[in-house]
C-alpha cells in the first residue's frame, strides 16, 4: 500500500471528481435522470456511493487477480478486463456524443466517460503488475 500511495490517492481524487460531475447535470440531464429513473445519480452522496462502490469492486477484483491467480491465467484475465474497459470507454463516448445524450451537458458527459477510464486505469495497472511480478523458480 505504501508503494502505491500516489495510485490510491489518484483513484480517490478521480472518484470524487467523477461523482461530482455525474451529480451535476444540466436541465436536460436532470430531466433524463428523472425520466429514466436513475435515482442513484440524483444527489452527490448517491453518485459518490455509486462511483465508490464500482471503483472498490474493481480494485478488489484487481487484488484477487494479483494475489490469488498466477501465471498466464492472471495475465489473460487482466488483459481481458482492460480491453473490456477500453471498449466501454469507446461505447460511452460514442453514446454521449450522439442523439439526445449529447445535450446532457459537458460535465455530465465527462463524468460518464470518466468512470470507464478509471476502471481501465485500475485494470491497466493490474496488467502491468502481473507482468512485472517475478515468479520464484521451482526447485526440483
Amino acid at each position: 500500500m505504501r508503494n502505491n500511495l500516489f495510485y490510491y490517492l489518484l483513484l480517490l481524487v478521480l472518484t470524487v471528481v467523477d461523482a461530482w460531475l455525474l451529480a451535476h447535470p444540466n436541465l436536460i440531464g436532470q430531466i433524463s435522470i428523472f425520466w429514466y429513473d436513475h435515482d442513484y445519480l440524483e444527489t452527490l452522496p448517491k453518485a459518490m456511493a455509486t462511483v465508490a462502490v464500482t471503483v472498490l469492486v474493481a480494485v478488489g477484483i484487481s487484488l484477487i487477480i494479483r494475489r490469488a491467480l498466477s501465471g498466464s491465467l492472471a495475465v489473460l484475465l487482466a488483459v481481458v478486463l482492460f480491453v473490456l474497459c477500453l471498449y466501454a470507454v469507446f461505447q460511452t463516448y460514442v453514446r454521449f456524443s450522439t442523439g439526445a445524450n449529447q445535450f446532457m451537458g459537458s460535465g455530465f458527459k465527462t463524468g460518464a466517460v470518466l468512470l470507464p477510464v478509471i476502471l481501465a486505469l485500475i485494470f491497466g495497472k493490474t496488467v502491468l503488475d502481473v507482468l512485472m511480478t517475478k515468479k520464484p523458480k521451482k526447485r526440483r
